[in-house]
């Protein structure tokens, strides 16, 4: 495992020698817009591994993608391999059409402390509420980024992560499908605590979200990236472009159904990733992703 590598794998070439936050900002934009959120391995039937060195050599050298146990596992050796004060943490990803959070953790994020302040950082979460820059761990504060207004909020101890929703403009709305969250005007995304998790206690949770029949990313095949003014995502077979902020706090979504022959071109074209195994899609779930 060599930093260098993982630094050409993401195109960084900014300086590394300072661990600030500068340094970890750029970092982070250059990781989310170069490494997908996906969980394709689910679909090309292969196992997704908990072990830093299988992802390291998924992610650098097969230039794949990962979901958020790989992404912020990677992550959290990059940034303590330049210096950075780094804890692992366990969240619970709220479930809008169950108005509810899951029982069980079943999100990996990361805590940095820097001069005295603690920072979230999540490369992880992909689609349209992946932050592009690390948040300060503050309670009630609106933290604007291109994506759209984040903001934690804290209640006894625990922590919460909403995302205000910008308006959207679907040009070929027919190729949406509707549901009861288009209405939100703010999205929750996910609780946690400061309790920091080990690797271990992982295990479980990345055991089951690639088994059990009713996970999302076994009811789903996923992959998203972010790009230098929105990002792209292909669940199942829809193919879905966002633009931020395309006016004034309205968001630009272009959607176009794939046919099976277009699936592998579009994976290489718009993700960059060539996958060794057959890729079958799936999208069986009408829980929502946006």
């Amino acid at each position: 495992m060599d930093i260098k590598e993982y630094f050409a794998r993401i195109s960084y070439q900014g300086s590394h020698s300072k661990p600030d936050l500068d340094t970890m900002s750029n970092i982070f934009q250059h990781h989310i817009q170069s490494v997908p959120f996906e969980n394709l391995s689910i679909h090309c039937g292969e196992r997704i591994e908990l072990d830093l060195k299988a992802i390291y050599n998924k992610i650098v050298r097969k230039k794949r993608g990962g979901w958020c146990m790989e992404n912020n596992y990677l992550l959290s050796w990059v940034l303590k391999t330049l210096g950075y004060d780094v804890t692992l943490l366990g969240a619970k990803v709220y479930v809008p059409e169950h108005d509810a959070y899951p029982e069980e953790i079943d999100h990996l994020l990361l805590k940095v402390v820097l001069d005295g302040k603690s920072y979230i950082v999540d490369g992880g979460f992909g689609m349209a509420y992946q932050m592009w820059q690390p948040m300060e761990l503050t309670s009630g504060t609106d933290q604007p980024q291109t994506p759209g207004v984040f903001r934690f909020l804290e209640e006894s101890g625990t922590w919460y992560l909403e995302k205000v929703k910008r308006k959207q403009l679907v040009p070929n709305q027919d190729a949406s499908t509707s549901h009861k969250v288009e209405d939100e005007v703010c999205r929750r995304i996910y609780l946690f605590t400061l309790q920091p998790q080990d690797i271990e206690d992982f295990r479980g949770c990345n055991a089951h979200l690639q088994t059990a029949p009713d996970s999302l990313f076994v009811t789903k095949s996923i992959c998203s990236l972010q790009t230098a003014d929105g990002m792209r995502a292909l669940v199942g077979w829809k193919l879905t472009e966002m633009k931020y902020n395309y006016r004034d706090n309205m968001d630009l979504v272009e959607i176009r159904m794939l046919a099976d022959e277009e699936m592998e071109k579009t994976l290489k074209e718009k993700f960059n990733i060539m996958l060794d195994k057959k890729f079958v899609p799936v999208n069986t779930s009408r829980l929502s992703l946006f």
